[in-house]
């Protein structure tokens, strides 16, 4: 009876997590970058990792967004993808995507003068980073 149950668990888990990342890997195919906006993002990776664990830090900002932003990072940190690297544009991209996606969510929850505070790059970093992650107004 137990076993059952663990069973079903484990296969509902299985289901969702193998949904969850045909729901990602449909998300990156469709919003995949260009090749020239993939690396600019792969470019801008480590300015962008430190802006994020700068506003993950930042006890002014909502926690839902810092909780966001630690999962994200964690995701960054994590070596196996959810899209296999190997694979053209997209491989690559995902990470780009994903970051965008987070950006444009915490630019809505804490602004853009958090991001602005917080961003450890140049002036130019930061208008790619504007037009990569779709941000509305200047940087």
């Amino acid at each position: 009876m137990i076993g059952r149950v663990l069973v079903r668990a484990l296969v509902a888990i299985g289901a969702g997590l193998l949904l969850s990342w045909l729901v990602l890997l449909a998300y990156v195919w469709i919003a995949r970058p260009d090749a020239r906006s993939a690396q600019e993002g792969l470019r801008l990776l480590p300015d962008i990792v430190r802006l994020l664990r700068r506003i993950a830090g930042d006890r002014e900002v909502a926690s839902g967004v810092r909780v966001r932003l630690w999962l994200l990072l964690a995701y960054l940190a994590f070596p196996i993808d959810l899209v296999p690297d190997f694979i053209p544009v997209i491989g690559y991209a995902d990470d780009v995507v994903i970051v965008a996606a987070v950006l444009r969510s915490v630019v809505r929850r804490a602004g853009p003068q958090a991001v602005r505070r917080h961003w450890p790059g140049t002036h130019d970093g930061l208008e790619a980073l504007w037009r990569l992650a779709r941000l509305p107004g200047n940087p």
